[in-house]
This record gives C-alpha cells, structure tokens and sequence, in this order.
C-alpha cells in the first residue's frame, strides 16, 4: 500500500513555508541570515516583503545592515566610490533617495523630447528649465550623473531619444560642475594656481563627457619626468633634481644645472617622444586640450609651453609664461632671479622643438617688432585668458554646424568664468544666443549685466532686448508642427519615407532619411549654389532631409538617392533627437517625428520587407530592383 504523501517538509502540504520550518529559519544566527539574504538573486523587493514576515528579519534588514548595504551595492556599483569604507550608513534611506532621484530623472528626460523637439536642439535650450527641475530635487549630484549614465550605458540600439537628451543634461551638469570648480580654482591665490590644474579645468570643460581627471593627467606627466630624469641620470648620475621625490617643490640653485635639465628635456620630448607643433592641422581644437596634447604628442605653442613649463619645474627649472603676439613662449633667467631686463632671459619656443632665442630674435618668429611689455610674464589667469581665447576663435572661424557652435558657447562660459565682466564677449555670448533661438531669458540677464557695466552699449542692448522679448512672446504661442500625410495627391511622387537607411549616388555617403518635401523649399540662392537645375527633374521634385554618416545634416534630391543595399547603423551625433530604435534594416521614428509623418512608419515598414525580407507581399515575386536613376554632375542635393 503506497505512503499517503504528508507534504514538503519545507513548503508544508499546500505549497506555504511550513510554520516550523519558519521558527527553525529565524531561529539561525543574525550573521548566517544576512548571509542568506545577500544572495544575488533576491532583489529589493524580496528583501522588503521578507522585512515585513517577522519582527525578527525586520531587525535582521534594518537600514544600517548588511542586506541593504549588499542591495545599494548590487543596484549602482557605480557609486561605491563616493563611500568611505569604515563609515556607517543608513543603506535603506540612500537606496530610497537614489531610486527616488532615478524615478524623477527618468521623468525630466522623457519629457524633453515633447517639449523641444520642434525647437533648435542645443544644450543651453534643452536644459534651462530641465535643469532647474534637476536641481530642485536637492539630490546629490552623483545620483543624478549615476541615473543618466545608466541610461546611456543601457541596450545600444534602443531608447536613442532617451539617450540622447540624457547625454544633455550629463554634459550641462558636468560643465556647470567643472565651471564651479574653476572659480574656486581662481579664487586661490595666485602662488597656488598651477597651470597644469588650470589647462586640465578648461580642457574637462570643453569634454565634459571624456574621462580627464588632474590625477590620471599628472600620471602622465610623472612618467615623463622619469624618463626625463632617466636621460639625466646618464648625462649627470649627481644633478641634484634626481634626489627630488614627487611632489617636492624645489629650484636650482646653479645655472649649469638648469641648462642640464633644459637639454635633457629637449632630448626627451622632441628626439626620444618626437612631439612636436602642429603646423599641418594648426586651427584644429584638440591641439589646445592638455589630454589630447599627451595623447598625439603635438599642439599649439601654448599647450605645449604647459606641459614644458610644468616638466622643468619639477625639475627645478623656474620657466615663467610670456604672453607674446601670435606665439606663446617661455622664458628662462639667465641672471639674478625677477629681472626686469629682457635681455636676462633667453625665451624658449616649445612649437619650434624647445629652440632658444635672445629677446630681439623672438620677433623673427612673428616678423615685426614689439615692445618690452610682450617680454614679460604673465599669471596663470592671463595664460588661461590666452588659452580660452583660441578656442574662441577656432569656435568664430567655424563653419556654422552644431559642433562650432558648442565649441564657441563652451569657450566663451569659460572665458566668462574667468574675465566676467568683458563686455565684448559678454555682447557676442547674448548675440549667439539670440542668433541660435536659445534661452532668451538668460540674454536678458547678460543684457542686462551689459548696460550697468557700459551704458554706451545702449544701442545694441536695446536692440537685443526688443527681439528678445519678441521670442519669449512667441514661444507663449508656438505654432502647430506641420503634418504630413503621403496620402494627399500632392505627396503622390514621394517614394522614400523617414527611417531609411539610403546611400546618395553621386557622393557615395550613408544616411537616414528624417523628413521630406514633395518640392525643393530652399532659397533660390541655394539652389543656384548646388547647381539643383542640373538634375533631370529640377529642384520639382521631393527632396529629403538626411543625417549622414560624416556628422553633417544635407538636402539630397530624390533621383540621388537610393535604398542602401546593407543598411547600417548611421554614427550621427543628432539620430537619437528623432529616433527611438535602429532595428537592423531601418530607423523607428520617436512619438514626436511620427506626430509630422504619421503615415510614414507604415511605408517604411513595406519597403523594408520588400527589400530585404524576401517576396514582395504584393506580387508574391522577389522585389524588382530599384530605378537606375541617372548620375548628374551634382555633387551633393
């Protein structure tokens, strides 16, 4: 006769934990239950409802436990760093506060795209009122860092619009961040502002999203001074700066020594590292950041007099920065210490290989003379002032793109920051901003500033100010986003919808389709520039506007375009402002580029499967080839 079955002895006979089993569970050490409950695969809400069955593992789970500590650590590894590891925490509370911050974060991001998507989509726009919803959760900043860099970290494909306006608000908080940091920077006295610290502050602020820290930067300087001091050590085993540790602050006292560190320094910078000017790609902006300088081994004058500076000083070499015209050098005392006679000093070219030059042979360099004023030293403000105003240029000699723009509005925050009271930079900041459409509330602030700094300004002020005021007004009514339908019998020749991945036929280049017009909407201007007559059909025509795989944004002609035979991701910097998901033969639309082509999802899901999913579902044949478009002497519509 079978043994009638009495149950699990652990889940009991209708599948509940059996009450002795229980007693027996809670009955185990308070350090053997927290060991069981720091499994991996229980969760925080596993760990709340086993809170709430006992009083027993409500003690065993308390905030300041290991279970929670385990949980916090488990949910954002990222954040173990801002915690010291002897200190007590209450694990409960932060878990609440950064999920808390999470949840609102989340909120503030999917609401961007709603509100700016019909808007120019600059940083400063999208973020001046996210911003301040940001910061009036009082939450710690790295909570909010953490939350959006788990967005950006999270699945490659997807949730690109979300991505993208989280990697917004990442790059205004960590430049508003580094922006705080460079005015306590200033705010030390000037025996204390290193230009090292200072180059690393303006180049973090103009990459807020790189990883570029003091500490990793003076790494690498570290290691060249070893090799420095390696090369010395064989020309000199006794020179006194191989004695320095790191970190001492130290000067030689004896002029043969410091012409020993010079050479030696020279050797292993431009013979040993072959760094050198960039005379090729002078105008480029990489050549200005401190990190990019150590990474390529080449720069402007400037940066690399930083780093030279930096190396001889910790060699014992007091090197002072000269602020001369169109060529930053450094100079050298060749006699008593604080001389004011140029002729004392021998100043060093850095973009010319480290070359020594008298006083009067530095203007050979520039091909005119100057006076003893441009001889002198300078502060590490001014030098940063110098530093800042190339980028500035770089940014004006721009070619109008959103990476100029950025480039010209990061430089001139920082310039700001240092100099805020310069009413020329000051008039052109409020200027970009009116010409770009963006925080018009922030230009009334900074016209404002400008008239009580120089009532002379009036004029330009006032202009300013009234088509300022005339732009708030307008966003207060914003006009409706145009809808396009493919279905209205003006729309009948647009063949491509938005979402395609396309290749122009002329040019070669990769893109993706994110709007259309059944004719060409460009000035006449334009259309003369592009030579659009050339085409078979004119600028009569649907023309689409395209992200390209090379950054830019462009207006291609229909009969240029063609279906790409191998659809690819397309690396464009602006794809997540108009599209969710790339799902491998085409972009999805985001709810606010479906809102103006409502029906062109339906299209772009067709002529995917016609084109790369086998049969045509019409003709239950494969698909035809596409029209063999005749090429035109065009290079780009």
């Amino acid at each position: 006769m079978a043994t009638p079955y009495t149950g699990d002895p652990v889940l009991g006979t209708n599948g509940v934990i059996s009450e002795s089993f229980a007693k027996q569970f809670t009955d185990l050490p308070a350090e053997l239950l927290e060991h069981i409950l720091c499994f991996p695969v229980l969760n925080h809400i596993d760990i709340c409802n086993v809170s709430c069955t006992c009083k027993r593992l409500h003690d065993v789970c308390h905030g300041r436990g290991k279970v929670w500590a385990h949980q916090y650590k488990l949910r954002w590894p990222r954040l173990q760093r801002f915690y010291q590891q002897n200190e007590s925490y209450d694990w409960l509370k932060e878990f609440k506060t950064r999920h808390m911050v999470g949840q609102q974060i989340r909120r503030t991001v999917e609401s961007i795209s709603k509100r700016f998507f019909t808007e120019v989509p600059c940083v400063g726009q999208v973020l001046g009122d996210s911003f301040a919803e940001i910061e009036s959760l009082g939450a710690p900043e790295h909570f909010c860092e953490d939350e959006l860099l788990g967005i950006l970290n999270s699945d490659k494909r997807k949730c690109l619009t979300l991505k993208y306006y989280a990697k917004k608000i990442l790059y205004f908080l960590r430049q508003q961040n580094i922006l705080r940091n460079l005015r306590g920077f200033l705010e030390r006295p000037p025996e204390q502002q290193s230009a090292l610290e200072g180059a690393v502050l303006v180049d973090r602020c103009c990459n807020p999203l790189a990883d570029i820290t003091l500490e990793s930067i003076s790494a690498q300087i570290e290691e060249l001074t070893d090799k420095v001091k390696k090369y010395l050590r064989v020309k000199n085993a006794t020179h006194p700066s191989l004695r320095a540790s790191q970190g001492d602050c130290f000067v030689l006292e004896n002029l043969e020594f410091e012409r020993q560190v010079i050479c030696a320094l020279n050797a292993v910078l431009y013979d040993q590292l072959q760094y050198k000017g960039n005379e090729r790609d002078y105008y480029n902006p990489l050549n200005s950041y401190i990190h990019q300088v150590l990474l390529r081994r080449t720069g402007i004058p400037i940066s690399l007099s930083v780093l030279y500076m930096t190396l001889a000083r910790k060699l014992g070499v007091p090197l002072e920065p000269v602020n001369f015209p169109n060529h930053f050098l450094l100079r050298w005392c060749q006699n008593q210490r604080r001389s004011e006679d140029i002729y004392d000093y021998v100043y060093i070219d850095t973009f010319g290989k480290g070359k020594q030059l008298a006083a009067k042979e530095c203007e050979n360099l520039i091909r005119h003379q100057v006076g003893a004023d441009y001889y002198s030293a300078i502060s590490t403000s001014e030098l940063l002032l110098r530093m800042v105003g190339n980028l500035l240029n770089i940014g004006k000699r721009g070619e109008g793109n959103e990476k100029s723009y950025q480039l010209l509005r990061d430089s001139l925050d920082l310039y700001l920051t240092i100099n805020p009271d310069n009413v020329q930079y000051l008039l052109l900041q409020a200027r970009l901003y009116f010409h770009l459409g963006i925080w018009p509330e922030k230009v009334l602030d900074i016209l404002q500033h400008i008239q009580a700094l120089d009532p002379s300004q009036h004029g330009a002020v006032g202009y300013l100010v009234q088509h300022t005021l005339e732009h708030i007004q307008h966003k207060r009514h914003p006009v409706e986003p145009e809808v396009k339908r493919r279905s209205v019998p003006e729309h009948r020749d647009v063949l491509y919808s938005v979402g395609l991945i396309m290749k122009h036929k002329r040019s070669g280049y990769n893109c993706v389709i994110y709007g259309w017009d059944p004719k060409c909407t460009m000035s006449q201007e334009w259309i003369n520039t592009m030579r659009v007559h050339q085409l078979s059909k004119g600028a009569d025509q649907p023309f689409y506007n395209v992200l390209v795989q090379d950054g830019t944004c462009r207006y291609a002609a229909q009969e240029n375009l063609e279906p790409h035979s191998a659809p690819l991701e397309i690396a464009h910097p602006e794809v997540g402002r108009y599209f969710t998901e790339f799902s491998d033969t085409h972009y999805i639309a985001n709810e606010e580029l479906q809102a103006h082509y409502p029906e062109d999802m339906c299209k772009t899901h067709r002529t995917v499967e016609e084109l790369y999913h086998g049969l045509n579902p019409n003709s239950g044949q494969p698909p035809e080839p596409t029209a063999n478009f005749q090429d035109h002497d065009l290079l780009d519509p």
